[in-house]
């Protein structure tokens, strides 16, 4: 083995799934047999010689096979490693010629030639491995500056300032015996660098670090070895140099060297322990060895040592600009995030809040709109909630285009938007309104669907009020106004205030009414015609205030379908009216009522339950339930979907189902083909138009409609014996109205007939 250079072990990366997932164990496995064999031949013999060689040729021709096996995605790298590894055991080879074969040691040698040669070929290779990433990473090669000029500085004061001090017989052999530390210092700034990259590195790439890291521990004990005690061939060290090559092999044959660099992380390095105990013990090597005894003798280690904790200050202070800077930027982020929509990029509530405290700190100040989309919850329902984030996003794209420079958009969660208006006056503000409300006519188009929305918007002044949230809480009570009127928008102004007061108070009462009993059951007539003969009845709600006496349906069920106290008030009539049935059947016997029809929500049909509830009632009263009927609008079931499903599961059951006003509505021929619907009961205005010298069209198609379909068609609101006879003559059978009988409590003894 040569005395005077050493074996450079040459790197390489990992490989492609594609080949055999465990070959790289094997060669391992071989590789640490072999090694254990070289040590068990006689030390410093050609046989030892020639075992090293050839564990360096086979594991580079690993590199070579795991190019071909893999396929990487960049190849050339790992030809550098090849031919690093190869000019290795060339140098090697040319050594051993000369000590076996001319029984020659001279330094330096042609073999120095391959040694040397040997790190630029790896180095080439390992700083595109290095490169194998997307992004800057200043940081990074800071603190690989930091570690490099630590150690760097350690390699300087223990190794390559006392070997370029060293006698040599010539100029020339001292320049190569320089070389050799002076390589080993370039490849400590490349592991540094390597070590120090953001992102993560894969099974290849931590092969190929060990390598590396193999190789510079070797030749920085061989070069201490050489320069402070002895080194013979077979020596401990031999054994570093030769795990270098195996695993520069062992990399290639990775599954993973198909992509061996280091995978791109977003952000930047983080600082953890280790990352910072590394960096703060290299930053304290220069000043450290100031200390040194004797350092103040030798002026050349002393500048150098000085030098170096100059250099470490300023890379330390450019590392904490840098995170400052970071700092910075984050909290920029952070705080961006913080007053952002994620969905849609607008302005969130928290930025509203923010930019409403300002503008209320000067004048003029700004006028305020909430609005709140319309059928979203369909959307949502039906189509889904990623089309209803599409919507959301499209809508906030319009709001934004549509206020310009002139207003600020925000989302305020779910669908409800904001916007804060020009404070000079109406009529900037109802400019922007307008084109606002302009772009929410127009279609949005999801996929297949073109779906047409709107959106209720509540105005309210900011100079009516010295609190922003105030005129926040305005706008949102003017937003409600405005869509339970069908209004596109709506003022703010105290009598909104005085509805919400009461409506609340409303809501608040029919609780306690619920709670204590003061609902109650009324029931009208169903007849069959010509003669009136009562077969049915429907069953209608009334609230016995205590204070108020007896409140109709109009005074409080619309409150309850907007705070929900509609869904329990539903089941309480359910269960009353099923109960009733059940006595007039068990007291009246035949001259019971046929079938007792209850109305039925729009929200209860789309809750859960619904159908659960039914079927409970029908169970505790006993009715059988094809003496029930359940009456929907057509408003109600119009989107199908859950409605829909509902009334065919309560049909499944064998409950009656009613279309009632039907013509009103969103009337659709396929709405009678998409529910189940066993009675249709047509509007009392087309029944009105029998009467008024208008054409009776609309009431015979109807029957033919029903008729033809297998329904029973009931004609509602007849005021009049003329109406009833005229209804008779069109075909109709049933009907119901002030003209057979006011809803009662109670009915007179009824005679059944064929159902209705």
């Amino acid at each position: 083995m040569a005395s005077g250079g050493r074996r450079p072990r040459s790197r390489e990366q990992h490989g492609n799934p594609a080949a055999a997932p465990d070959l790289w164990l094997v060669m391992l496995g071989a590789g640490v047999a072999a090694i254990a064999g070289f040590f068990l031949l006689p030390k410093g013999g050609l046989a030892q010689n020639l075992v090293y060689n050839a564990i360096g040729v086979v594991f580079g021709l690993c590199m070579l096979a795991g190019v071909r096996l893999h396929r990487p995605r960049r190849p050339a790298l790992w030809y550098w490693f090849a031919a690093g590894q190869f000019a290795s055991v060339a140098g090697d080879v040319v050594w051993e010629i000369y000590e076996y074969v001319l029984h020659q040691e001279p330094f330096p040698s042609p073999a120095d030639v391959f040694y040397l040669g040997t790190y630029p070929l790896l180095a080439v290779g390992l700083v595109l491995l290095v490169r194998d990433r997307r992004g800057r990473d200043l940081a990074g090669l800071i603190d690989a500056a930091i570690v490099a000029t630590g150690l760097g500085l350690v390699f300087w004061v223990f190794l390559l300032h006392p070997v370029a001090a060293a006698e040599a017989d010539s100029t020339l052999a001292q320049v190569i015996a320089t070389a050799y530390p002076v390589a080993d210092v370039l490849l400590l700034a490349i592991l540094a660098r390597l070590f120090t990259a953001a992102g993560t590195r894969g099974a290849t790439g931590r092969l190929l670090g060990v390598a590396a890291l193999l190789l510079l521990v070797a030749d920085v004990a061989y070069t201490y070895m050489a320069q402070y005690a002895t080194y013979d061939a077979g020596d401990p060290v031999d054994g570093l140099w030769l795990m270098s090559y195996v695993v520069w092999g062992v990399a290639a044959l990775h599954p993973s060297m198909a992509s061996p660099g280091i995978r791109h992380a977003t952000g930047r390095p983080q600082v953890g322990i280790r990352r910072l105990t590394v960096l703060t013990a290299s930053s304290l090597l220069a000043p450290g060895m100031l200390f040194l005894p004797g350092m103040t003798t030798r002026p050349g280690d002393w500048i150098a040592a000085a030098a170096g904790a100059v250099v470490l200050f300023l890379l330390v202070a450019l590392r904490m600009s840098g995170f400052v800077t970071q700092v910075q930027r984050q909290a920029g982020q952070l705080e961006r995030l913080a007053m952002q929509d994620e969905l849609t990029g607008l302005g969130n509530r928290r930025h509203l809040e923010t930019h409403l405290r300002a503008a209320w700190a000067s004048q003029p100040r700004p006028s305020i709109a909430l609005l709140d989309l319309n059928g979203f919850k369909h959307v949502n329902d039906h189509l889904g909630h990623q089309a209803g984030d599409r919507l959301l996003i499209e809508v906030a794209h319009r709001l934004a285009g549509a206020v310009g420079d002139t207003a600020a958009a925000f989302r305020m969660g779910g669908d409800e938007f904001a916007v804060v208006l020009p404070g000079a006056g109406d009529e900037p503000a109802l400019a922007v309104v307008n084109r606002i409300v302009e772009a929410l006519r127009q279609p949005v188009r999801l996929g297949e669907h073109e779906l047409l929305t709107g959106a209720g918007l509540g105005l309210a002044r900011g100079s009516d009020t010295d609190e922003p949230f105030e005129a926040l809480r305005r706008a949102d009570v003017a937003m409600y106004a405005a869509k339970q009127s069908g209004e596109e928008s709506c003022w703010y102004d105290a009598g909104l205030d005085r509805l919400a007061s009461e409506e609340a108070r409303v809501g608040a009462e029919l609780r306690t009414a619920l709670d204590t009993g003061q609902l109650r059951l009324v029931y009208q007539p169903i007849v069959e015609l010509p003669h009136g003969r009562p077969v049915a009845a429907e069953a209608l709600i009334r609230w016995q205030h205590p204070e108020r006496g007896l409140i109709n349906p109009d005074g409080f069920v619309p409150v309850a379908e907007r705070n929900g106290l509609i869904v329990e008030v539903g089941a309480w009539a359910l269960r009353e009216a099923c109960r009733q049935a059940a006595r007039w059947q068990a007291e009246l016997g035949p001259d019971a009522p046929q079938r007792v029809s209850v109305n039925v929500s729009a929200r209860q049909l789309v809750r859960p339950g619904l159908v659960g509830v039914v079927a409970a009632a029908l169970a505790d009263s006993g009715l059988a339930p094809g003496r029930l009927t359940i009456e929907v609008t057509e408003t109600a079931v119009f989107d199908a979907g859950p409605a829909a499903a509902t009334l065919q599961a309560l049909r499944g059951i064998g409950v009656g189902i009613a279309l009632d006003d039907f013509g009103t509505g969103h009337s659709s021929l396929t709405l009678l083909r998409t529910v189940p619907a066993t009675v249709l009961k047509v509007d009392k205005s087309f029944v009105d138009d029998l009467t008024s010298g208008r054409r009776a069209v609309i009431p015979i198609a109807l029957i033919e409609i029903a008729d033809g379909l297998g329904m029973t068609a009931v004609a509602e609101g007849v005021e009049t014996a003329e109406q009833a006879a005229e209804l008779y003559r069109l075909g109709y059978r049933f009907a119901q109205g002030y003209h057979f009988g006011r809803p009662a409590e109670t009915l007179p003894a009824l005679r059944t007939s064929s159902a209705a």
